[in-house]
């Protein structure tokens, strides 16, 4: 199979992919426009050729699960948890196989290929980690998934934390998270941070923390986090999730801190719609966006990236695995419609993911690696942006996964 007529980001003119069963064999310049030649191929109709679209922050084995039992009526990240630990209690193993898969599915008929969950382990049965952990072999053909312990009501507030931790792992967890500011004190907060690593460096897993989720501007865990991973010589491998309290911090302490950030190398994730949804409800007027320092972040030379965190949850009542919706309101919401964030926008959802989730060399248009692309439906990143587009082709392994024929209109005066 063969892609032309393709337009590949950073680069000038028109392009003939070669692919070679499951890799990427060639990528040869064309001098003009061609026609399909061979039974097969794909006309790019000189529209971009990207990498899969990721997705580095979901929670999967909460989606679909809105109002049951109840709504969050307050809107609040707080009553949210209090709704999921009631839901939690009437989850199933089938359950949540059967809600993770339907969302998959979503995410699968907009490009995206590679997906970090986190999965809520303060549960003494594991439930959820069980599941999921079946979930990521029977989905390999459709997505690429790293399953997150994902210690939601604590780990030193909640029984018996460590142990339910240490025990996801060798389950099968891929990577090690965390909720420091959750925590019963700021103690307890610093401590799981430590434990975390601990367990991350010994067990050689990836570490992705929910970090100062709160408009609370004292919220600083952040600072420990960054220097675990600076110290231990871990930052590419962290990742630090929302630190919306970030939005709260004085310039002068956050001026101290990007220094720390830029020594860790750690990565970071923003869920701009969720976060601008649960925070600032504390406030009146001024109310806060409730996001964290993105612009400045990747001004700053930092990786970060976009996720859509929930789909129909008790914390987000919307969503429907669209990541392009979220580029295009994080965008808006981070003040980041300039002409040199359109021109490299998607840089958000796909190149800064993948180095979040460490995919290496298994990931990007490039001869030798994974034959695992998009066909976009605009030619550049402000037109994907700008004419609100969609990945048409979506190829994994060398086969075609997912096509989409765009909506047509018709005019009659």
């Amino acid at each position: 199979m063969n892609v032309i007529n393709a337009r590949l980001r950073g680069k000038t003119g028109l392009f003939r992919i070669e692919l070679d069963g499951e890799r990427i064999a060639a990528i040869v310049a064309q001098a003009k426009v061609v026609t399909p030649g061979t039974v097969g191929d794909l006309d790019a109709r000189q529209n971009l050729v990207i990498a899969p679209f990721v997705e580095p922050h979901i929670h999967l084995d909460a989606t679909l699960t809105a109002g049951e039992p109840q709504w969050n009526m307050s809107g609040t990240l707080f009553e949210g948890i209090e709704r999921w630990a009631e839901r939690k209690q009437i989850t199933t193993h089938d359950d949540i196989k059967t809600r993770a898969k339907k969302t998959i599915d979503m995410l699968v008929e907009h490009g995206i290929q590679h997906v970090r969950t986190h999965v809520d382990v303060t549960d003494p049965t594991l439930t959820a980690l069980k599941a999921m952990v079946e979930v990521r072999d029977e989905v390999r053909h459709l997505v690429d998934l790293q399953i997150v312990a994902f210690p939601q009501e604590g780990i030193e507030s909640y029984a018996n934390g460590r142990a339910l931790m240490t025990e996801a792992v060798a389950i099968g967890a891929d990577v090690v998270g965390g909720i420091p500011h959750f925590e019963n004190t700021r103690d307890q907060g610093v401590s799981s941070v430590k434990f975390l690593m601990d367990l991350a460096e010994r067990t050689g897993c990836l570490v992705d923390v929910h970090c100062d989720e709160t408009d609370d501007p004292q919220s600083r865990f952040l600072e420990v986090l960054a220097e675990e991973a600076r110290v231990r010589g871990m930052g590419p491998r962290v990742t630090a999730s929302h630190t919306v309290a970030m939005g709260s911090y004085d310039n002068a302490y956050c001026y101290k801190l990007f220094r720390l950030l830029k020594l860790s190398g750690i990565n970071f994730v923003s869920c701009p719609t969720e976060s601008i949804h649960l925070q600032g409800r504390f406030d009146n007027y001024p109310k806060r966006r409730g996001v964290t320092r993105v612009s400045e972040i990747d001004r700053a030379g930092m990786n970060v990236c976009f996720g859509q965190d929930s789909i129909v949850d008790p914390w987000y009542p919307l969503g429907n695995g669209n990541i392009l919706r979220i580029l295009e309101a994080g965008l808006h919401i981070c003040h980041m419609l300039g002409y040199e964030d359109l021109q490299r926008c998607l840089d958000l959802i796909t190149d800064n993911s993948a180095r979040t989730l460490n995919l290496g060399e298994g990931y990007g248009i490039e001869a030798g690696r994974p034959a695992n692309l998009l066909l976009l439906s605009a030619a550049d990143d402000y037109e994907m942006v700008r004419s609100q587009g969609h990945a048409l082709v979506s190829v994994r392994h060398g086969k075609v996964l997912m096509q989409r024929t765009p909506a047509q209109v018709q005019r009659f005066t």
